[in-house]
């Protein structure tokens, strides 16, 4: 499959490269255009698309695209990273087709610091601290990530220059530990299909480990880990071709290749950049899987902030690790007081930190293959905030929406979204379940307080976020689903046939109006049993039931019997997890 790929993109390179200029109207093409974003320019600027990203633009015809630069040197030193992220946002509302329409949906490659542009773009990071305002649409289909400092890189420290992006791209930095706790206190990337490849390239004398860095960010931090696994390819690249600033210093051999620097299709990151923007799954046999590589199968980074009672920040000065079975490690602190560790061992990790008057110790469950945020403070706090049908992915959740809320200390707790209280179901120590307003939408703060304290984390709200509630409560089981007929369980001893109406529970179909005294949805979704669509008659808020949701649609003549026929919602943009119903076949 690999050699195939790369015949076609040999095939191609002698046409003329379609690199288009800044303004210039885009000629349509099968495939999104690719918008290339660079990072920091050590050497300074100016800069051009070739400097970073080789013949890349070259590359990329053979894939049916036009390619386009995005150039952080657009904007002078002084601009922070949000606001080259507001800057990509202006760029990407400017872009039109020859026709004269505006560009609904590009692909973004970004180097290093690039792609925290894109990921200040994504969740709409502003300069003030902990605000956020992210776009309705994000416009970006795919994204490729190459050696980006998502948790940061420990030579910003080691620089004898004050630059913000410098600064913000420092190890334990307030800025990434925002951006990596944006939304329900994790990062999604809005849902953007995304892969990541981190090189190993490095003499290991950035983290006193060869291998675990490409000389400037390690394994950990280029890891996309935190926003879902099997999505990182660690590559044998440095940061940047060798015989510049980091190979002078000693980072970098003088002879390395760069893990942007494309000089041909037989590049791993140009292969890993067609096939994934191609749809085809070749990406995956290139490079080591993060999950198989020597250091990310057994290691993960920690990123540690704390907070008082009432969700004021402390400012963390002293910081110890104690990985399970392992010597304990000191964490490096930054200067805005925030804790943090390129590489610990992943498991139970005992935590020892002094912040302020304030002793925490406690210990934390350490992921493998990336980096983890996490966040200490006394009194309640939330862990997460989920459908209570099931987990959604992107985080996502929708107007009307039952959901649950799981942390700690939440006992006896009120929860509140500007100022207004939400109904709750149910409340204990580790779970709360609420129901969501009917007029929210986008960002917004929910509130959990009790006597102990508060905390405040961010929940995206989109139009519609389907989520079916299964019988066994596993969000992919059975679903929750009755014969219209006779309003019975539908079980394998009791399945459904062609022709019989169902009535399917779930919630998150968001906004509803009133019609012939029912509450209907007003984003109607689509429902498919066994890939085969059930005509909907009915989709609302059941009756009776604050954030439940019913869907009453009519099981499609051709399905095989089957025990366990997959069901889907989909609804706007968004589509449910999936549940099962037992089918009688003709």
């Amino acid at each position: 499959m690999r050699a195939g790929l790369v015949t076609a993109i040999f095939f191609a390179l002698g046409a003329q490269a379609q690199l288009i200029p800044s303004g210039t109207p885009i000629p349509h093409t099968t495939l999104p255009p690719v918008v290339f974003i660079n990072g920091y320019q050590f050497d300074g600027c100016p800069t051009s698309f070739a400097d970073t990203f080789g013949v890349a633009d070259q590359v990329l015809q053979s894939n049916g695209e036009v390619s386009l630069f995005f150039n952080t040197c657009s904007l002078p030193s002084t601009a922070t990273i949000e606001d080259l992220g507001a800057s990509f946002a202006t760029f990407l509302a400017g872009l039109k087709y020859t026709d004269g329409t505006s560009v609904q949906q590009v692909d973004v490659v970004a180097h290093s610091m690039g792609g925290l542009v894109l990921r200040c773009y994504l969740s709409g990071k502003q300069d003030t601290a902990g605000m956020f305002q992210p776009p309705a649409a994000t416009l970006v289909r795919k994204a490729v990530f190459l050696a980006t400092p998502n948790f940061g890189t420990p030579i910003a420290s080691l620089l004898p220059i004050s630059i913000e992006q410098v600064e913000e791209m420092g190890s334990g930095s307030a800025f990434l530990f925002d951006l990596n706790t944006w939304n329900d206190a994790a990062d999604d990337l809005r849902g953007v299909d995304a892969i990541a490849a981190a090189g190993n390239g490095g003499t290991g004398l950035l983290t006193g480990t060869a291998g675990f860095d490409d000389g400037v960010v390690p394994l950990t931090s280029a890891s996309l880990r935190f926003y879902l696994p099997g999505r990182t390819r660690v590559l044998p690249y440095c940061h940047v071709s060798g015989g510049g600033l980091v190979s002078d210093v000693g980072l970098c051999p003088f002879d390395a290749v760069g893990i942007a620097d494309i000089d041909s299709a037989m590049h791993d990151s140009a292969q890993i950049i067609v096939s994934f923007l191609n749809g085809t799954d070749a990406w995956q046999s290139v490079g080591t899987a993060a999950e198989n590589d020597q250091f990310l199968s057994v290691d993960g980074g920690l990123m540690v902030a704390a907070h008082a009672a009432d969700d004021s920040n402390l400012t963390i000065n002293s910081a110890s690790a104690f990985p399970f079975e392992s010597a304990s490690q000191k964490l490096g602190i930054s200067s805005d007081g925030i804790a943090y560790s390129d590489q610990l061992s992943a498991g139970a990790t005992g935590l020892s930190v002094g912040a302020s008057s304030v002793n925490f110790s406690t210990s934390v469950n350490l992921s493998s293959g990336g980096y983890q945020p996490y966040l200490l403070k006394p009194g309640p706090e939330v862990a997460g905030v989920f459908s209570a049908a099931a987990a959604n992915f992107p985080l996502e959740l929708a107007p009307r929406m039952l959901i649950a809320i799981y942390g700690s200390d939440l006992a006896s707790a009120t929860v509140s979204i500007g100022g207004s209280p939400l109904y709750l179901y149910y409340t204990s120590a580790t779970q709360i379940n609420a129901v969501l307003p009917d007029n929210a939408s986008g960002l917004i703060s929910l509130t959990v307080q009790n006597s102990d304290g508060q905390n405040m984390v961010n929940v995206y709200l989109d139009a519609a976020a389907p989520a079916i509630f299964t019988q066994d409560s596993s969000g992919s089981g059975p679903a929750s689903a009755l014969k219209a007929s006779d309003q019975s369980l539908v079980t394998a001893a009791n399945p459904l046939h062609p022709g019989d109406s169902v009535e399917l529970y779930a919630t998150g179909l968001g906004a509803t109006s009133s019609s012939n005294g029912f509450d209907v949805a007003v984003e109607q979704p689509i429902v498919t049993v066994g890939g085969v669509a059930c005509p909907v008659t009915f989709a609302g808020a059941a009756p009776n039931y604050t954030g439940l949701d019913q869907i009453n649609c009519t099981i499609p003549s051709g399905l095989a019997s089957t025990s366990s026929a997959p069901v889907v919602i989909t609804s706007g943009n968004r589509t449910s997890n999936t549940a099962t119903i037992a089918i009688a076949g003709p």
